[in-house]
C-alpha cells in the first residue's frame, strides 16, 4: 500500500469519481468530477479504470508529501503545481520519491486539476460512489463529504512503472473562446424573442458567485413570459432562468428538482470546458439539437476505448 500525506489543503481540495447515479429520485444529487474529460485523462495515464477515485484541485492550495517512492498522473488545469522546486507540467505522469513534497500553487491555465494514483485512491462507497458533496455529507476519505486537510492520509494499492503523456493534438486549450453548446429545453419557447436573440448573441461573464451547485452568468436580462411552473427534475447542465433574468448553469452538486424555467442545459463537453473557466471569463452560448449533441460525445468517448 502506498501513503500521500495532506500537508496543507482547502475546502476546494476533494475526491471525486464519476458520481452518483440511480439514486436521484431520493433527493441524493450527482456529484462527480467537474471537468470529467481530465479526469478520464489523469486515469488512462495509469491505465486505471476511468471512474477511479482521484483527488479534484481547484484553485491550488493542496500540498501532499509522499511517504513513499510512486508514480501519480496529473491532467486538467495547470496550477503551477512543484514536485519540491521542480515544476510538474499537467497531462503526463511522472514519478515522485519518498519524502518529496507536490505543491499546488495557483491558477496558470484552467481551474480545476485532477491527481490520479495507480488502482485510483482509495475510499468508502456510499450510495455506489467516494464522490464529495460536503452540501449532503456524503463521499470523501471518511464517507461525510470532508474535504481533504492536514493530517489526512491518502492511500492506493496499485503500481506504475512507465510514464505517460497525452498526445498534445489531444490535450484541452482551455483558453478557446469558442462557444458552449446548448441543447434547448422544455421552455424555450415560453422566453421574449429578444430574450432569446439575446441569450445566444451576447457575451456572459461568469459571476463571482459559483461553486461546485451552479454557475451564474452576468449580461442581459432574459424575460420569462409562461405561467409560474411546477418543480420538475433538473438534469446537469441545465440553464435555469431565475426571477432576476441572470441564468444559473447547475453542475454536479445541484439540487434535484427546481421550479425555474430552463433555456436548456449545456452539453457534457461544454461543461468540462466550463469547469476550467475563472470568474470573469467571458463565455457565449450556441444552440445544438440533440443528436448532434450525442453524435459528439460518442466520437469523442471513442478515444478512449
Amino acid at each position: 500500500m502506498s501513503v500521500l500525506t495532506v500537508k496543507s489543503g482547502t475546502p476546494l481540495c476533494l475526491l471525486q469519481d464519476a458520481g452518483r447515479f440511480g439514486v436521484r429520485h431520493l433527493g441524493v444529487t450527482q456529484g462527480g468530477a467537474l471537468d470529467w474529460v481530465s479526469m478520464f485523462w489523469a486515469n488512462k495515464l495509469l491505465n486505471n479504470p476511468l471512474d477511479a477515485a482521484v483527488i479534484e484541485v481547484t484553485l491550488g492550495g493542496l500540498t501532499l508529501i509522499a511517504e513513499t517512492d510512486c508514480c501519480l498522473a496529473l491532467a486538467g488545469a495547470d496550477l503551477g503545481v512543484l514536485l519540491d522546486e521542480r515544476p510538474i507540467s499537467p497531462w503526463r505522469s511522472f514519478f515522485v520519491k519518498k519524502g518529496q513534497q507536490l505543491r499546488f500553487i495557483q491558477p496558470v491555465a484552467g481551474a480545476r486539476a485532477y491527481l490520479a494514483a495507480p488502482g485510483g485512491f482509495d475510499a468508502p462507497q456510499v450510495l455506489g460512489s467516494c464522490a464529495t458533496v460536503g452540501r449532503e455529507g456524503l463521499g470523501g476519505l471518511d464517507g461525510a463529504g470532508k474535504a481533504l486537510q492536514e493530517g489526512d492520509q491518502l492511500t492506493y494499492s496499485g503500481a506504475a512503472f512507465e510514464l505517460h503523456a497525452v498526445p498534445g493534438n489531444l490535450v484541452p486549450n482551455f483558453a478557446d473562446p469558442g462557444p458552449l453548446d446548448v441543447v434547448l429545453g422544455a421552455q424555450i419557447g415560453q422566453f421574449s424573442g429578444l430574450s432569446l436573440f439575446d441569450a445566444f448573441n451576447s457575451d456572459w461573464t461568469l459571476d463571482s458567485r459559483a461553486d461546485r451547485m451552479g454557475q451564474r452568468l452576468l449580461g442581459p436580462e432574459l424575460v420569462y413570459q409562461g405561467k409560474p411552473m411546477i418543480s420538475e427534475g433538473i438534469p446537469l447542465g441545465a440553464i435555469q432562468v431565475p426571477p432576476d433574468g441572470q441564468p444559473i448553469i447547475l453542475l454536479n452538486d445541484r439540487q434535484t428538482i427546481g421550479g425555474y424555467p430552463r433555456l436548456g442545459a449545456l452539453t457534457p463537453l461544454s461543461l468540462t470546458r466550463l469547469a476550467q473557466k475563472l470568474p470573469g471569463s467571458v463565455v457565449r452560448m450556441k444552440a445544438v439539437v440533440q443528436s448532434v449533441a450525442h453524435q459528439q460525445q460518442v466520437a469523442f468517448m471513442q478515444r478512449f476505448g
